[in-house]
């Protein structure tokens, strides 16, 4: 089987979308004969045209703006927001518009699109370049969100994306395009090439919304995890010598609260770790949810483990990122407790 890294699986989840529905397009800032800024596009405008596969004027609103009619018109744009940090000024085209399209007319409009954008820390990207804004879209009603912790996932669930018929957020952990990242920044980095779920089939797959997965299955404690922390997660665990297990939530919203569930009833204990900042981090709303369907399990205080309540430090990159030592902290923390 092909391996490949997040990027080139990206790459080939479009491509084989674009083959498969001519409705599909992409377009974003640098996305067209550029490739995009991580080339995750590049080659698709050579192989499906200037019609299929484009560059956007700089302006954030106006992509997805123009996105959010082609929906509504019957296309499938599938954009680039560059940096997830810079999707700010298109935040009421998503809110307001996508979210609430199908809605606000009753049902007789929609918006199948999906917005891609590199998240996350772990490249020296600083304040504007490193953010985490995944609790603002599952705060809307209406939005999917979704982010991948390898190439194997990130193909099919953004397949699955593109052909949802409701807008999806696709966030994708910029440290994690090139190979697996377990928060040890000293270490030389390991390739997807050497990772199983670098391999990832050809042609058309699905990775269905609303699924975890259990990437390393334990008794003692319960890790509730995306992104890159989920590599974070299980090397905690290793570390440690504590029986973890560690789920990967893949996609936010729909939230797999079975898996969930099942997982912490049978360990007592919860540790919920991301990267983005603490306070109303979407490690909140699962502290809740965890509360409330799993009080009798429960043994112990849940923990969370998370980014500061500060702007992403270039200089003190390290510090900020949750990385396995605080990990390993918070996995004791719960069990002590």
């Amino acid at each position: 089987m092909p391996r490949r890294t997040m990027i080139e699986a990206i790459r080939d989840a479009m491509a084989v979308s674009m083959e498969r529905d001519d409705d599909v397009v992409v377009f974003g800032e640098d996305v067209g004969y550029f490739g995009g800024v991580f080339r995750c596009t590049q080659g698709l405008q050579a192989r499906f045209g200037k019609s299929r596969c484009f560059d956007a004027p700089i302006s954030e609103l106006g992509i997805v703006g123009a996105a959010v009619g082609m929906a509504a018109y019957g296309l499938k744009p599938c954009i680039e927001i560059q940096f997830a940090d810079y999707m700010y000024p298109a935040y009421d085209q998503i809110v307001s518009e996508a979210a609430r399209l199908r809605y606000r007319s009753g049902g007789q409009f929609t918006a199948p699109m999906v917005v891609r954008m590199p998240t996350g820390g772990g490249i020296f990207g600083g304040q504007t370049h490193s953010q985490s804004p995944e609790a603002l879209f599952t705060h809307v009603a209406g939005l999917k969100t979704v982010v991948p912790s390898n190439p194997y996932d990130a193909k099919g669930l953004l397949i699955a994306a593109i052909e949802d018929p409701d807008p999806v957020i696709f966030l994708e952990p910029k440290r994690l395009y090139n190979g697996p990242f377990d928060g040890h920044h000293d270490r030389p980095v390991t390739p997807w090439a050497r990772h199983d779920l670098g391999e990832v089939p050809d042609g058309h797959y699905t990775v269905p919304l609303g699924k975890a997965a259990i990437r390393r299955e334990g008794s003692a404690v319960t890790v509730l995890a995306y992104g890159t922390i989920v590599h974070v997660a299980e090397a905690a665990a290793a570390e440690t010598g504590i029986d973890a297990e560690v789920i990967d939530l893949r996609t936010l919203l729909p939230l797999d609260m079975e898996t969930i569930e099942a997982s912490v009833r049978k360990t007592g204990r919860c540790v919920i770790a991301h990267e983005a900042t603490l306070t109303s981090g979407f490690g909140a709303e699962l502290a809740a949810l965890v509360q409330e369907s799993c009080f009798y399990h429960l043994e112990a205080p849940i923990v969370r483990v998370a980014g500061w309540d500060t702007p992403y430090p270039h200089a003190q990159e390290w510090a900020y990122f949750p990385g396995p030592t605080r990990v390993g902290r918070a996995l004791r923390a719960a069990l002590e407790g």
